[in-house]
């Protein structure tokens, strides 16, 4: 199976072919996914180097002349170091650009914690108005990428990964699908952590919500799902740990309740390892999930009692 990054510069492509107002800025990574489309549309397809503040500075540019920038490097070199031009040169301006992000929080170990972005979402927090997409699978890659270019100005966030679950789902780049039912407890997983939770919460009574857009985060779902399953909510995200539990707790800010947020743990891994590692380390293994999910609800008192 081809992988998210894989999937991401075909169909980027195929849009700068049917949309003349789309536009690619990259600083050197990637770049070479993208020869073809250079030589056909070198006025829209632009490597700035590695140069990572210069990456969303001339695709704010772009976007203020009337384009529609993607913009693509690893998430370490796109959320993180250029931080200060995503709050101005983006947030500032009001102008939108859609920030395709590869390498996740740890998909290449061997590169350093350089090369690591466990807090990206976290850190897109703090700014108002962007839209977050994580994708469990390419398909869904596929999927949110076009809403993603799509989105008339908006300020959007694709976050791809090697992690991928084993089949894509119908996600529609808005809301959380229901892939099980339950009475105990609520786990979200999201994007390419559903598999590992299915397979950790397999057995256990609680209902299961699909989460490929974390925001707007889809407190509607939330609120529909504790009505029957009881509000001890779960969150299983693939960055840092608690990013969306102040989400969770203010949709359901009215009824009491409780939310555990599992993730990447703050302490670095100097050990670098390799992948299965880091996610043991951090607890998100199918075995690990399946232990704190369990204490978190045990004892949990099911909707309607």
């Amino acid at each position: 199976m081809d992988s998210m990054r894989d999937r991401f510069s075909p169909v980027v492509t195929r849009l700068l072919e049917e949309d003349p107002r789309v536009a690619v800025v990259l600083a050197e990574v990637g770049a070479d996914r993208f020869a073809e489309a250079l030589r056909r549309h070198p006025d829209r397809v632009v490597n700035v180097g590695i140069r990572e503040q210069l990456l969303i500075g001339a695709a704010s540019g772009m976007a203020l002349a009337g384009m529609r920038p993607v913009v693509h490097t690893f998430a370490s070199f796109l959320v993180e170091r250029p931080f200060e031009q995503v709050k101005l040169d983006l947030g500032h301006q009001d102008v939108g650009a859609v920030l395709v992000s590869a390498a996740a929080s740890f998909d290449w170990p061997a590169g350093g914690y350089t090369h690591m972005a466990p807090g990206d979402v976290a850190l897109l927090d703090t700014l108002d108005g962007w839209t977050v997409h994580v994708p469990g699978h390419p398909d869904e890659a596929e999927t949110l990428l076009r809403h993603a270019v799509a989105a008339g100005d908006d300020k959007v966030y694709v976050r791809l990964s090697l992690q991928s679950n084993a089949a894509g789902r119908p996600v529609d780049g808005r809301r959380f699908l229901t892939v099980r039912e339950g009475r105990a407890g609520v786990v979200i997983a999201v994007g390419p952590m559903l598999d590992a939770v299915l397979a950790g919460t397999k057995g256990l009574d609680v209902t299961v919500l699909y989460a490929t857009t974390v925001r707007p985060f889809d407190a509607e779902a939330l609120r529909r799902a504790t009505a029957t399953a009881g509000t001890d909510v779960v969150l299983v995200e693939p960055y840092l740990a608690g990013t969306s539990t102040a989400a969770a707790n203010d949709a359901l800010a009215d009824v009491p309740h409780r939310v555990l947020g599992l993730g990447v743990g703050r302490a670095e891994l100097r050990r670098y390892g390799q992948f299965d590692e880091h996610l043991a380390a951090h607890g998100l293994d199918a075995r690990s999930l399946r232990e704190r999910i369990d204490r978190f609800t045990a004892g949990a008192v099911p909707a309607g009692v």
